[in-house]
């Protein structure tokens, strides 16, 4: 194990995640079509890169490895899921408000303390958190100051109601 004497720069961010998919035209349909991601790049039918924001990609997609080939299976290693974070609570409930239009099934929905989360697989069975952090002075801490997060069922139905505020 490495000496503990380095941190990584606080400014430090995940740029993108690339994804291996059975059918590109599928996951355009998920991302683009349900989660409004926009395509920025585009070669073929191999591979896509989409944003938010006009960001040059937060994901990219492609088949090289992966075309036709079955859904990644829940048990063994590999990513566990793609977390997308939301600016606003707001902005969660109008994605989640576009899920249950379009009667797409959710696998869980947690108050973590720090933020709160909806569950969903992609069409090739990758794992998608979508989310918005609670402002950092609400995060629950222990009384020595250490983050205590934890998982509880998330209030469905109050999310909506955000979409009334």
């Amino acid at each position: 194990m490495q000496s503990n004497e380095y941190l990584v720069p606080a400014q430090t961010r995940i740029g993108h995640v690339h994804l291996k998919v059975s059918n590109l035209e599928q996951s355009l349909d998920f991302y683009c079509g349900l989660l409004g991601f926009e395509i920025t790049t585009r070669y073929g039918d191999q591979v896509a890169f989409i944003s938010a924001g006009g960001y040059h990609h937060h994901i990219g997609l492609n088949t090289w490895y992966s075309k036709n080939h079955p859904p990644a299976q829940k048990e063994g290693v590999g990513l566990f899921h793609t977390a997308i974070v939301y600016p606003t609570r707001k902005d969660l409930a109008a994605i989640y408000q576009r899920l249950i239009h379009a009667h797409y099934p959710l696998t869980g929905a947690s108050d973590h303390g720090v933020s709160e989360a909806l569950y969903l697989n992609d069409p090739d069975n990758n794992g998608i958190e979508l989310y918005w952090d609670r402002p950092e002075k609400s995060w629950p801490k222990t009384e020595d100051g250490h983050l205590q997060m934890y998982t509880r069922i998330l209030n469905l139905d109050g999310l909506l109601q955000e979409l009334n505020k």
